[in-house]
């Protein structure tokens, strides 16, 4: 995966992208609100009575030539296709975005982040059919209001969550320098690395004891070669992915805060200081398999 270099710019110092990376992996998962989840379910109901009705109109039309079993049998085939196959074919094509939640900035993701899949899209389509159509949503806004993240029924049945695309990174949290680190970073060369990269790359430090472990191994790996490829030297051999990140991150932010403050800045802010917890802190010796330690990783930027 390629990237276009760049740096921060601004008071941006990590570079605000969007959170969902090429296989539509969510990285920060943030719950869509109640009110944004109920206009985009609108926009989507008001878009499938508008199918439902043209359908109709059609059918009236056509119906002359059909025998009144063959009419009824359509008439309520149709519907029934509609009310299913419209969110099951978007989400699934799009994934996990309907027109609604395009224009809204939602998408329906994994409870783990992983894009949704048909069967989830189908079964989420299906408990809409009764949640939301035969109970007039009465069912999926009262179990919306009890889930804190919003979750309706049908979100339970699939193992999904509708999360928002539109928001910003968490750049009130800072990632702190990993002490064995500090001496490779300060001599690193940072200034190709691109706004995107890092904040991926930032998004999956914070997030790492959160994602499954697939997706925490898979993306750790190819975050950590697309940065090393970025910048020199390579890490230091047997470096793991979310340590390498952390201590690119840090060493980018203490960069871009100094050249704000200006030249007066300390050089090194860590060094004398004791080591602030992040959220890697567990897998300094590695990442922690079913069966134990995993073994390191080979060195990146080959």
């Amino acid at each position: 995966m390629s990237y276009p270099g760049g740096g921060a710019t601004g008071d941006d110092v990590y570079g605000t992208t969007p959170l969902v990376t090429g296989d539509a992996v969510v990285l920060e998962l943030r719950p869509a609100g109640f009110v944004t989840r109920i206009a985009a379910m609108a926009i989507d109901g008001i878009l499938q009575i508008v199918m439902i009705i043209m359908v109709m109109v059609v059918m009236m039309w056509v119906g002359t030539s059909l025998d009144t079993a063959a009419t009824a049998a359509l008439g309520l085939a149709l519907p029934v296709l509609i009310i299913v196959g419209y969110p099951t074919a978007f989400e699934t094509i799009s994934r996990g975005r309907t027109l609604g939640k395009m224009a809204l900035g939602l998408r329906v993701v994994g409870t783990d982040g992983s894009p949704v899949r048909f069967r989830q899209a189908l079964g989420r389509a299906l408990s809409a059919s009764v949640e939301i159509w035969a109970s007039s949503g009465l069912i999926a806004l009262l179990t919306s209001m009890i889930n804190p993240n919003g979750r309706r029924v049908g979100d339970f049945v699939a193992g999904t969550m509708v999360v928002e695309e539109r928001t910003g990174s968490r750049r009130d949290v800072e990632i702190p320098m990993p002490p064995q680190m500090a001496a490779w970073a300060a001599a690193a060369e940072l200034s190709r690395l691109a706004p995107e990269t890092a904040n991926a790359a930032r998004q999956y430090v914070m997030r790492y004891g959160e994602l499954a472990e697939h997706t925490r191994h898979e993306m750790g790996s190819r975050l950590a070669d697309s940065v090393a490829s970025q910048v020199s030297p390579p890490p230091p051999p047997g470096t793991t992915p979310p340590v390498f990140l952390a201590a690119v991150l840090a060493e980018r932010r203490r960069r871009s805060l100094e050249s704000l403050r200006g030249a007066s800045a300390p050089r090194s802010p860590w060094e004398g200081a004791p080591h602030a917890p992040g959220p890697w802190s567990a897998y300094q010796g590695g990442p922690q398999g079913p069966g134990g330690p995993t073994p390191p990783p080979p060195p990146y930027g080959r």
